[in-house]
């Protein structure tokens, strides 16, 4: 499990020489913006990341709601938290683990290695460990980013990866969005044609740490993924996407991102949509 990281494990490295960098990706959707509660008290040395500046951009509808960021701008984001060369990264948030993840993608993804504290915020005060107050700022750092390591999906090709006989496409949303019962965020309601339901929430526990790697295997086989198929994510907005790709990298699969996701999808009248509990 090298893309989680422990409670425990997190302490003992802050307390070690040269500490990773950690950043507090808190963010929900819908909810209030994370940099309150950031500064009411966050992990001793923890930088505030602001998931919908420094992690997204925003345009036209029809991008989706959470586009990523072009290169440049998201490496001024990583230089302005004070990432050099060579700096390794621990993520987290406090609520569904969805903003760590999606840092987590896009900072693998430019070559930066990063993990995901397991659990969050609540792992780290269940643990009994101690909260910072105030901001933490850093010097600006001179990290250059290197995007690509990790797949992608076009519209087009997630729609082909929905109709393939030989990949599966995965719906990461609650089950009700999937099967088009209920849609509070986006013009349409329904999946993908050929989409597989696969909730993020069943891929952790009450506590909110993810399940093992065996029992994470056992749910994507249920699910009909072997080793080797070819796979796509997508979720909402590409954010809670990035934290199902987490819980495959975890059971051993890789898998590509569709990063406009059903808010681009729902958003282009010629797509189709497809409802009910199968794909």
């Amino acid at each position: 499990m090298d893309d989680l990281i422990t409670a425990a494990d997190l302490a003992a490295r802050l307390d070690a020489p040269n500490p990773p960098v950690v950043l507090d990706v808190r963010w929900s959707l819908g909810g209030p913006h994370g940099h309150a509660p950031y500064v009411a008290g966050h992990i001793p040395g923890a930088l505030f990341v602001d998931l919908e500046a420094d992690l997204a951009a925003h345009g036209a509808p029809t991008k989706g709601r959470h586009p990523l960021p072009d290169a440049e701008a998201f490496q001024a984001s990583a230089r302005r938290w004070g990432l050099d060369d060579g700096d390794e990264i621990v993520v987290y948030d406090d609520d569904k683990g969805w903003g760590a993840a999606r840092a987590w993608w896009m900072l693998t993804d430019a070559g930066v290695s990063t993990r995901v504290l397991d659990g969050g915020l609540a792992a780290w005060r269940a643990a009994g460990y101690s909260l910072e107050e105030g901001d933490v700022v850093r010097d600006p750092g001179f990290a250059t980013l290197h995007p690509g390591h990790r797949r992608q999906l076009t519209v087009d090709e997630a729609a082909a990866l929905g109709a393939s006989a030989d990949g599966i496409l995965l719906d990461a949303r609650a089950g009700e969005r999937y099967r088009g019962e209920t849609e509070p965020i986006d013009p349409r309601a329904g999946h993908i044609p050929g989409a597989v339901s696969a909730p993020t929430t069943e891929n952790v526990r009450a506590d909110g740490t993810f399940l093992g790697a065996d029992e994470l295997r056992g749910r994507f086989a249920d699910l009909g993924i072997d080793p080797g198929t070819a796979l796509g994510v997508y979720c909402g907005s590409g954010v809670s996407a990035a934290h199902e790709i987490l819980a495959l990298a975890v059971a051993g699969h890789d898998a590509a991102l569709y990063p406009g996701s059903w808010s681009q999808w729902a958003n282009l009248p010629e797509r189709p949509v497809a409802t009910g509990a199968t794909p």
